[in-house]
Parts: C-alpha cells; structure tokens; sequence
C-alpha cells in the first residue's frame, strides 16, 4: 500500500475515506471527518444543558474509531502531521 503525507490523508477524508497510520498499533485504528449538521435539542444529554428546541450548529471535525470500539474527537499531534506513513483503511 502507498503510504501519504498528512495533507494527502485529509484531502482523503474530506471525500468520505477513512485514513489511518501504519505505526499505530491497533489495525482497526482510523481517523474519519464529521461533516457539519445543524439539530434541535430534544434529548439528553444536550438537555441537560440547552433548552428543549435550542438550534445547534455542529461544526465538521474530525473523530478516531479507537480499535477497543469507542469513538473520540482527535487532534492531530506535531509527529502525526510531519509522518508519511498515511494510507487508507480498505
């Protein structure tokens, strides 16, 4: 498989890809983007905070499917910006 530069593997997810790195342990390991949405609240938790019918504008992010299962917003850090040892999950 080709291995990518970072800016590869964004261009990759903006089209609906998934993109992982060859030196992250766990194979089921992958980063995806969140397209942005705009929702009314009407359940918990965000009930808990907003009023019933509060508008929420959900900015597009990116997410990490951790390979125990759970999702979790993820923030590149400096070393995975510089690798080039990006490629797509099949």
């Amino acid at each position: 498989m080709i291995k990518q530069d970072f800016g590869w593997a964004v261009n990759a997810i903006k089209k609906g890809k998934k993109a992982t790195r060859s030196v992250w342990d766990d194979k089921d390991t992958f980063i995806f983007l969140v397209p942005g949405s705009s929702f009314s609240v009407n359940d918990s938790p965000l009930s808990n905070v907003y009023p019933q019918g509060t508008k929420i504008d959900y900015t597009p992010h990116i997410d990490m499917k951790t390979g125990g299962g759970p999702v979790t917003p993820w923030s590149p850090k400096q070393v995975d910006l510089l690798a080039e040892d990006w490629e797509l999950v099949p």
